[in-house]
């Protein structure tokens, strides 16, 4: 019993650091407006501020396994706490866009070690048949801080001031300073030689590829340079995924990848975590600038995802049980594309009560999605292979996050483009138009959904741990 309350309480405290870590990528998006008038920016330059921070967390994630394996967990794990603290209290003293955005990243850089080391602790010896309750208790945070951070920032914005948003990171970083420090333990392993080459080619690979999509997305910038960046990003991409394959002791392997479940979750998985990072970003946005509303109506608004969130958590595990994974998540991936067409379709006539409605079914299918992804992904990756796979796993969705929210302003340049308006100036047809064009790439993550089969997933599904037992 004792145990088993220490692993829940360890899965509470890394579902804490990551709700922080999440929290501060989405709780500016609904007060955007307010820092970029602070600024002196248009508000649709501040992407580069959200964009900069998960850049930074995916440049860094690589170095979390090894670190954690030659310095100890929990010092790792409180160091990063403590460069997160600082970072956020830079970010409340900023003046400009420049030192917001080196602040983000300075953030960036903890959120990075902070969370894949947390989630290390927790799958790391964790038995199959505590995953789903497990993975349910770390996936909550992924559900609710991108909901509930622009409904936090909007009010803050309004009623205080944009500098409390990251201010209230102290407390909260006080307090996972302590538990970690009662909870984790300190645990080593033998590594290697540093893997340099690997870590220079991910890092400035990733963060060349992601700026060039932000200059595509930006402003005052040629077509030509975006181009020229995203492709050298590419490039070094390609030369990182060669140098990892052949090196005798790389800074992470792709040998997870051999497991159908992890290689599809992450495919697939990759493709509908980018439409759902848009809308954290899309939504606030097209319903403040594109029909008028304030934040804080925004932000409210948007607390009918958070609903749709917690409503069909209790029935989840049931349904995974009764439908299996590929079933589920085929219907699933069709109906977050509805949403998306839905929010294309509407008009500022548009009540408020239909956009709840939209908003809260959208809520269910992303709860269902998220977990179901995150409890396949590592149904099968055995133990010894735990690192590399969260490792991997951890790169390739901070790099959603980040593309969903680069590629969703990349999608307004692209719409003000077809429409023949400002990018910095957006109305309500540029974000209809970016909301259809985030259904395709929803509908799109099904490809990888139909290949599964029917039983993959079940070892860690009741069904069948019962047909073990009897």
């Amino acid at each position: 019993m004792r145990s088993f309350s220490r692993d829940t309480a360890t899965a509470l405290l890394v579902a804490g650091a990551l709700f922080m870590e999440i929290l501060d990528a989405t709780v500016i998006t609904t007060a955007l407006p307010v820092i970029a008038a602070d600024f002196g920016v248009p508000a649709t330059q501040l992407s580069i501020g959200v964009s900069a921070y998960l850049v930074a967390v995916t440049f860094f994630i690589p170095l979390s396994g090894y670190v954690a394996d030659k310095f100890g967990a929990r010092n790792v794990f409180m160091a990063a706490i403590i460069i997160f603290v600082v970072a956020s209290i830079l970010c409340g003293i900023s003046t400009n866009l420049t030192s917001f955005t080196l602040s983000r990243i300075m953030q960036g850089i903890g959120g990075a070690l902070m969370v894949p080391v947390g989630r290390l602790v927790v799958l790391r010896d964790l038995p199959k048949e505590k995953l789903v309750k497990t993975v349910a208790i770390i996936t909550w945070p992924a559900l609710s801080a991108p909901i509930l951070g622009p409904v936090l920032g909007g009010w803050i914005a309004t009623h205080l001031s944009w500098q409390w948003i990251f201010f209230m990171n102290v407390p909260l970083g006080i307090f996972a300073l302590i538990a970690s420090a009662y909870l984790l333990e300190n645990f080593t392993a033998n590594v290697g030689k540093f893997d340099v080459v690997g870590f220079l080619l991910t890092g400035i690979g990733f963060a060349s590829f992601m700026a060039g999509i932000e200059l595509f997305a930006g402003h005052n910038t040629s077509t030509l340079l975006g181009s020229v960046v995203t492709g050298f990003g590419l490039l070094l991409l390609i030369a990182a995924v060669f140098h990892i394959r052949g090196a005798k002791k790389p800074l992470f392997s792709f040998e997870a990848m051999q497991y159908r479940t992890f290689r599809l979750s992450m495919y697939g998985g990759s493709v509908v975590r980018i439409a759902l990072g848009s809308a954290p970003f899309l939504v606030p946005l097209m319903l403040q600038l594109g029909m008028g509303y304030s934040p804080v109506e925004a932000g409210t608004l948007l607390l009918w995802l958070f609903v749709g969130n917690i409503a069909i958590k209790p029935a989840t595990t049931w349904i995974m049980n009764t439908f299996g994974f590929k079933r589920v998540l085929i219907a699933n991936g069709i109906m977050i594309s509805l949403g998306f067409v839905a929010l294309s379709l509407i008009t500022q006539q548009t009540s408020s009560v239909v956009i709840a409605v939209i908003l809260f079914v959208s809520g269910v299918n992303r709860s269902m999605h998220l977990t179901l992804l995150n409890t396949i992904a590592f149904a099968d990756v055995p133990k010894d292979k735990m690192r590399d796979a969260n490792t991997l796993g951890a790169i390739l969705m901070q790099m959603n996050r980040g593309m969903g929210i680069t590629i969703s302003a990349l999608m307004l340049a692209i719409a003000s483009l077809m429409v023949g308006n400002s990018s910095s100036d957006p109305s309500l047809i540029n974000f209809k138009i970016a909301m259809a064009m985030m259904a395709v790439v929803a509908l799109l993550s099904i490809t990888d959904s139909l290949m599964l089969s029917k039983t993959d997933g079940d070892s860690v599904l009741k069904k069948r741990l019962k047909k073990q037992v009897s």
